[in-house]
């Protein structure tokens, strides 16, 4: 008897404590998944597309590090025959040392370089010559050059996160302008992190939760 009340006294603190850890330890691992659907949730968020079927022009905005998933997207809908023209937008920014060149190429340079590699001919390639260091002068210099060559309606191609504070922004700036706007994005995963794992990514970091800060400054701002 002595024997076995001094177990049943050993084993309930101990039986406590498991229970205790167990509890914590399924807490935790919900608390991550709630943490993991709702990074996903914000990513996703960022994604928005405005179907155009025909345009009079796509437009590429400059996207300094990820310009090889937009020219790439670019050049596949004017196969498809979406518009008969690519512009691209110019940020300024050059790219890495080319031996060749001997220089430091503009990123806008790379990007009409890539799209005649996809199979755009050069002729079919605008460029803007003017610079903008936003999206939103983008957006001013695309509204100036359509207005000029009397373009009625263009397709926009930006990477996926940037596609919501773009597409407000250029809805914005063309407002009254009597142009049609659309917008479309290629897939992630190519140079930009999917949606479900960003976070693991030092660039996700940079991206997702900046989108956030540059959504608020502009809605301010603009």
């Amino acid at each position: 008897m002595k024997a076995n009340f001094a177990t049943r006294v050993f084993e309930g603190p101990v039986q406590q404590r498991s229970a205790r850890v167990w509890r914590q330890a399924h807490l935790t691992l919900l608390a991550l998944m709630a943490c993991l659907l709702l990074s996903w949730a914000a990513a996703k968020a960022l994604i928005v597309r405005s179907d155009l079927a025909r345009a009079d022009a796509i437009a590429v905005l400059a996207g300094s590090a990820t310009y090889l998933e937009r020219t790439d997207w670019a050049s596949r809908l004017f196969k498809e025959g979406r518009a008969p023209v690519i512009i691209l937008t110019n940020d300024n920014v050059h790219g890495h040392w080319a031996v060749a060149q001997q220089r430091n190429p503009l990123l806008v340079e790379l990007a009409a370089e890539e799209l005649q590699r996809k199979g755009v001919p050069a002729e079919k390639i605008e460029v803007i010559s003017e610079t903008a260091s936003n999206t939103h002068e983008e957006a001013l210099r695309l509204r100036e050059y359509a207005i000029n060559h009397d373009l009625r309606s263009i397709l926009i191609v930006t990477s996926s996160y940037h596609s919501r504070r773009a597409l407000w922004t250029l809805r914005r700036v063309f407002k009254g302008s009597g142009i049609e706007i659309g917008l479309d994005t290629p897939g992630t995963g190519v140079q930009t992190p999917v949606p479900a794992a960003w976070w693991w990514h030092s660039s996700g970091w940079k991206i997702v939760p900046g989108e956030y800060m540059k959504i608020i400054y502009y809605r301010i701002k603009y």
